[in-house]
């Protein structure tokens, strides 16, 4: 399964332009070198031989023997077994529905454990985005305020400015320089935590992600596809099916069990020279029946133990119900949130321009002061911080929604509108 998303997400990737890398490069990428998906993958390949192994055991085996005595007489011997179950109480057919039962409840892990790591992708994507608009920002405001100290120095020269106000624009200027700092550390932790998930060092990042398609349009659409699609939830249902299938393993452990064996083979003496003589064949068909008549009591102790267990898993998933309904609540409140507030920075930062232009020009005029002017630029800067770290939110509340109602897989972000 992983491997044919990794094939779909690297062609689609593929055909895009070669411009600043998307989100969907970025997860195609993960699923071609991250290691836990290869991981998690190999081991839902090795679950998936449980049902075949069951099934095993009610088919036909043949085993051959083979023997050399030597002594007072060498001898040699040749027996061919074989054996076909007739008969098995149950026991095959609980075990296979054990083993297919709990493959299904792997399959969700393995969904499980896709979404984190590309959870973590969107996480790494998306802080990468904020630490570069902060740092570009901190760039423009440090370059906006070296213009305004040369401007305030001549000013204070020719006697029009006061040593407060290049103090000011100076102290302004440190105060970024101190935030470009922390940018450039926040971007350096977030390459490193995008190169351990994706597996590729991040470049130019495409900061338009559209919304996913498979997103829920309410909540109460997305409790819905939660109860039907959370990995979580499927698990322990799958794993409430195979406790349920124990109990029949269990009964079956005191019905009775019929063989069907035939017996061939061929014994001879080895005379002078090693060479055989003296050969005697044998051959039998019979059958063999097993009933257990007396346990001591185990039996009937599996049993009870096994119905304790599924009345377990029973409560285990309603338990899985609640909590992802519980992660569906609160990752749709926080989706809405974050939207809310992006459009409420955006707003901001229209009348935060606004503003500066204003102040600009009547700074230029002699009706304010260089004080109003930095409250103005650092206005201006927060409210474009603001709408950074409002799109990425969005993106991992988006993330973080999917993930909760089940839908967080590449094809999330390939099929959109």
């Amino acid at each position: 399964m992983i491997r044919r998303a990794a094939l779909c997400l690297l062609i689609t990737a593929l055909a895009a332009p070669a411009q600043a890398q998307t989100l969907v490069e970025a997860i195609a990428d993960a699923y071609a070198s991250n290691p836990e998906l290869a991981e998690a993958g190999a081991r839902q390949d090795a679950l998936a031989e449980a049902p075949e192994q069951a099934r095993a055991a009610g088919r036909p085996t043949v085993e051959l023997d083979a023997g050399l005595q030597t002594g007072t007489g060498d001898r040699g011997d040749l027996t061919v077994t074989s054996r076909l179950p007739l008969w098995t109480g149950g026991r095959v057919s609980a075990a296979i529905r054990t083993a297919e039962a709990e493959v299904d409840a792997g399959r969700e892990r393995l969904r499980e454990r896709e979404a984190a790591v590309l959870e973590s992708v969107v996480s790494a994507y998306a802080d990468i985005l904020f630490a570069q608009e902060a740092e570009r920002i901190a760039r423009i405001g440090i370059e906006r305020l070296d213009r305004q100290v040369e401007e305030a120095q001549v000013r204070f020269d020719s006697g029009q400015a006061t040593l407060t106000d290049v103090a000011q624009l100076e102290a302004q200027r440190a105060g970024i320089v101190g935030s470009l700092a922390d940018a450039q550390a926040a971007l350096g932790r977030a390459r490193a935590d995008y190169l351990a998930v994706v597996g590729q060092e991040p470049e130019v990042l495409e900061s338009g992600a559209a919304l996913p398609r498979a997103l829920p349009p309410d909540l109460a659409s997305a409790r819905t596809i939660a109860e039907a699609e959370n990995p979580r939830l499927l698990e322990r249902a799958a794993l409430s099916a195979a406790a349920r299938a124990r109990i029949g393993a269990a009964r079956a452990e005191r019905a009775p069990n019929l063989d069907l064996l035939a017996t061939g083979g061929q014994a001879s003496g080895l005379g002078g020279g090693g060479i055989a003589s003296q050969f005697e064949r044998f051959g039998t068909v019979g059958v063999a029946f097993r009933l257990p008549l007396l346990t001591g009591g185990f039996v009937p102790s599996r049993i009870r133990e096994a119905q304790a267990n599924a009345r377990a898993e029973e409560f285990a998933v309603d338990a899985a119900r609640r909590e992802a309904i519980r992660a569906t609540d609160g990752a749709w409140a926080s989706l809405r949130g974050a939207q809310q507030r992006l459009e409420a920075s955006r707003q901001a930062l229209q009348s935060a321009e606004i503003a500066l232009n204003g102040v600009r020009a009547e700074y230029e005029l002699g009706l304010r002061n260089t004080l109003d002017l930095l409250i103005a630029e650092q206005s201006l800067r927060a409210a474009e911080l603001d709408v950074a770290r409002s799109r990425s939110d969005v993106m991992l509340a988006e993330a973080r929604l999917l993930r909760a109602v089940g839908r967080l897989t590449g094809r999330a972000y390939v099929d959109r509108d």
